[in-house]
């Protein structure tokens, strides 16, 4: 536990929740898309879900040696913690833009296809951009997600906005 705790240079015990909800977080993930592949068969489906697990852990484990040096973060859990509100903003940008789309009477049956996946993802997009800042304010790291935000929206061409 003590190596665990140096590499992540996690100080108080209260900072292990963090890795702690990441594991959790990617067992979920991991288990909803073993359901989806193989719906059938528990066994297979737990047996997918460890395969997946490792597969997925292996991947965030390459990004965090990747971003460690380029993120600027305090200490190494908080990666974690970052992690997390991109994945939560992400889901809930969907599940905000979904109920939006259909108040402003958008569907696919009044509307090409096309243009509805186009409208869709710019009204994701928007509230993404509005959630990240303030789930990354809810998790302590406003100053990281509000110089991501920024980044983003030179990106977008709209640098004018944030300079």
């Amino acid at each position: 536990m003590n190596t665990f705790k140096t590499r992540w240079e996690i100080q108080q015990n209260w900072q292990l929740l963090f890795p702690i909800l990441g594991f959790l977080a990617l067992l979920y993930s991991s288990y909803k898309l073993a359901n989806l592949l193989i719906n059938s068969n528990l066994l297979l489906v737990i047996i997918c879900t460890i395969v997946i697990t490792f597969g997925l852990l292996k991947f965030i484990l390459f990004l965090f040696k990747k971003l460690e040096n380029k993120w600027e973060v305090d200490y190494k859990w908080e990666m974690i913690r970052i992690f997390m509100v991109f994945a939560a903003t992400g889901s809930s940008s969907v599940f905000i833009g979904r109920p939006i789309i259909e108040w402003l009477g958008i569907t696919k049956e009044n509307l090409n296809v096309f243009v509805y996946w186009i409208l869709y993802i710019i009204i994701g997009l928007i509230f993404y951009q509005i959630l990240l800042v303030c789930f990354g304010w809810l998790a302590g790291q406003h100053k990281f997600f509000w110089e991501f935000e920024k980044k983003m929206i030179r990106r977008f061409g709209l640098g004018k906005f944030v300079d």
